[in-house]
């Protein structure tokens, strides 16, 4: 007897298209922890203008493109090192360039809190991630192949003989990669999906929450299903099975847990309340052309990254030069770290934040500073790094 279909029996997995519209193989470890999969899927409706002689409609002689729009919902998890999370090809198509993988190396010394001296040569580029101790930090700058600055200090000290872990850093390019995404479901005789050529136009990722959540929504070329499929759609030549299921580890990093960073002097702020940061691709897709049924390409438009973040007034030192900061205009650097045990941290490192003036939000026994939608400025696509390790 048919029952109904529950909704936690249900599998996510994603992979880096090769080429645009191309569905990429999967394995069990492109599985990845989501809360939600939203797709909608538009038909484009051809309005008739010959004379019907009635006010009723009357059928469509043929219907236009399609648009298919979907967003997925996940949350920090635990990261084994090596190759990259599961939800990593999330982060390469939002960002754009191929991550950077490093593999840790050891220090030989240290001068002050910010310079550090390797024992070999480090391979470090400005932006890249470091990890030691449960704590994770940004490259500032390079000043030679076994020199380097980072963007705030370790809180705890670091000595020379020291081994800084692993990490993989996501940074941002002109070209976005396109992905597919797998929809499993357990029941039998369930719709199972598949939507090639998905580009993330906008990510998001809430601070301070139950959990390190991530929001990514975009445009894909088509959703196809396990009933309706076709040999030969979107190279496939017949619909993929599932991969094996495997153990799978959903363990959640709690919302609270991690570090906020801001201001010029790096100083630890300890009053945040809650922060978001927002990249849009402002993306479209190749696909008005005449011709063209389905979408053939990625066309990324000018970036926008904003950073968001309410904190507890106080009469201090810190805090009053943020407002300071607001009222010149002037960009400061911040940093978040999600996380406090190695193979949990996730970074976010945003070199040059414009912030605005605070909203006052004084509903609450203490008053909170809204420092809404600061824009975040940079080069040549260097304002935002986001790493793990």
């Amino acid at each position: 007897m048919a029952s109904y279909i529950s909704s936690n029996r249900n599998r996510f997995y994603v992979s880096l298209e090769q080429a645009y519209g191309q569905a990429a193989p999967i394995s069990s470890t492109n599985r990845f922890p989501g809360t939600r999969l939203q797709l909608r899927q538009t038909h484009e409706t051809i309005r008739r203008l010959d004379k019907t002689g009635t006010r009723t409609l009357q059928a469509q002689l043929f219907t236009g493109r399609n648009q298919t729009i979907f967003e997925v919902s996940s949350y920090l998890a635990p990261w084994g090192g090596g190759s990259a999370p599961a939800y990593g090809p999330f982060f390469h198509a939002a960002c754009g360039a191929t991550p950077i993988i490093w593999p840790g190396v050891p220090i030989a010394s240290r001068v002050g809190q910010l310079e550090f001296v390797t024992s070999v040569v480090h391979n470090l580029t400005a932006g890249c991630a470091i990890s030691w101790s449960g704590e994770i930090r940004f490259v500032s700058s390079v000043l030679n192949p076994y020199t380097f600055l980072i963007n705030a200090p370790f809180t705890a000290a670091i000595q020379g003989g020291d081994l800084l872990g692993p990490s993989i850093t996501y940074k941002l390019a002109g070209n976005l990669p396109s992905l597919t995404l797998y929809d499993y479901w357990d029941a039998q005789n369930s719709f199972n999906r598949v939507i090639p050529g998905a580009a993330v136009n906008s990510l998001h990722i809430a601070i301070n929450g139950d959990y390190h959540d991530f929001t990514f929504s975009g445009a894909a070329s088509d959703i196809v299903d396990s009933r309706s499929f076709s040999p030969g759609a979107f190279g496939m030549t017949a619909f993929p099975g599932e991969p094996a299921i495997s153990q799978f580890d959903t363990t959640g990093v709690p919302g609270h847990l991690g570090q906020a960073w801001l201001g010029v002097n790096p100083t630890q702020l300890y009053t945040l309340t809650g922060a978001d940061l927002r990249l849009v691709n402002n993306l479209d897709l190749r696909r008005n052309e005449f011709g063209l049924a389905n979408p053939t390409a990625v066309v990324p438009g000018e970036r926008d990254v904003t950073y968001g973040f309410t904190l507890l007034a106080e009469d201090d030192q810190q805090t009053t030069s943020l407002y300071d900061a607001g009222r010149r205009r002037s960009p400061i650097p911040a940093m978040l770290q999600l996380g406090t045990q190695q193979g949990q941290l996730m970074g976010i490192y945003l070199p040059q934040v414009v912030p605005v003036m605070p909203q006052y939000d004084d509903s609450q026994p203490r008053l909170q500073w809204e420092f809404n939608n600061n824009r975040v400025q940079g080069g040549v696509d260097d304002e935002l790094s986001i790493a793990f390790a």
